[in-house]
């Protein structure tokens, strides 16, 4: 019988970005580096992020501050519609609402986006072969931790919707062996600053 260990998947979306999401702020940079601090103590077996170049720059400033972490790009951690619902799945008062902000976003990205969350479910989630529980991170898009979390949850696939991340906020989920799926931590913005946290919310949102 094959042996089974807890993953450990730490989340995050990535810094604060520039208007046309090229780089990172300042604000950004320094977001990442402060969250790289928080994670020095974590055993972590490697730094997954997405292609884009505000993911791989966050993962990079992370990557500095931890020891020998490697950096492993993956396309199942970029940014893209993890789910197109039908109408029929949403609730009636918002659905128009809800299928308005889908349309706004090109059609590769939701024709390409549902394999590409199906794949990520595949290797990012899950307890791992062997004795020895694994930690990993992933740098990624608002998107896809709401993905992740709802799948976690088990909720409706449309679920995705409405669960927003702060930049370099962190999540973290266990998956142990025989046991479902625990959110230990959500959007949690402790290592950040007041000046620093909510950023990548409306500001009406800020707390």
């Amino acid at each position: 019988m094959t042996r089974t260990a807890a993953r450990y998947l730490y989340l995050t979306r990535h810094g604060e970005a520039t208007p046309d999401e090229s780089e990172l702020t300042e604000a950004g940079r320094r977001q990442a580096a402060l969250l790289g601090e928080r994670l020095r103590g974590v055993p972590l077996t490697a730094v997954h992020h997405g292609p884009l170049s505000r993911a791989a720059q966050t993962a990079r400033l992370v990557g500095e501050q931890l020891d020998g972490v490697p950096l492993r790009l993956a396309a199942t951690a970029g940014d893209y519609v993890p789910h197109l619902p039908s109408r029929e799945e949403l609730p009636s008062e918002t659905a128009d609402a809800m299928l308005g902000f889908l349309d706004q976003f090109p059609a590769e990205d939701r024709e390409q986006g549902p394999g590409l969350a199906e794949a990520a479910l595949a290797e990012f989630t899950g307890p791992v072969v062997g004795d020895e529980p694994r930690h990993e991170l992933v740098v990624t898009h608002n998107f896809l931790v709401g993905w992740l979390l709802r799948a976690a949850l088990d909720a409706p696939k449309w679920r995705w919707m409405g669960i927003n991340h702060a930049n370099a906020a962190l999540t973290v989920i266990r998956y142990a062996p025989g046991r479902p799926p625990a959110v230990l931590l959500f959007n949690d913005t402790g290592h950040l600053p007041a000046e620093l946290r909510w950023t990548g919310f409306p500001q009406e949102l800020h707390v």
